[in-house]
């Protein structure tokens, strides 16, 4: 068995792509980190956004203006609660 280290398509003349990164297949710590910080932000803002258009729709079919509130407090509550099951507990 050969330790022969390929060097990926188009980059000829540079050191191959093993030697700066451990393991091609797995993203590095900041990726990792950035890619988390990104998923929170989403749930924080998805959370709310949905649930307050949903208090919106039922708001105006119904003919009320305080369920919109309700709404976007229970999106934010289940955003951070889905945060904390799945990131909170190691």
């Amino acid at each position: 068995m050969s330790d022969e280290r390929k060097i990926p398509r188009g980059v000829e003349g540079h050191e191959p792509f093993s030697t700066w990164h451990d393991d091609p297949e797995k993203p590095s710590a900041t990726a990792r980190a950035d890619a988390l910080g990104a998923t929170v932000i989403a749930y924080l803002i998805t959370g709310p956004a949905v649930f307050g258009a949903i208090g919106f729709g039922l708001d105006k079919l119904l003919g009320t203006g305080f369920i919109v509130v309700l709404g976007i407090l229970a999106g934010m509550a289940l955003s951070l609660y889905t945060i904390w099951l799945r990131y909170g507990t190691s």
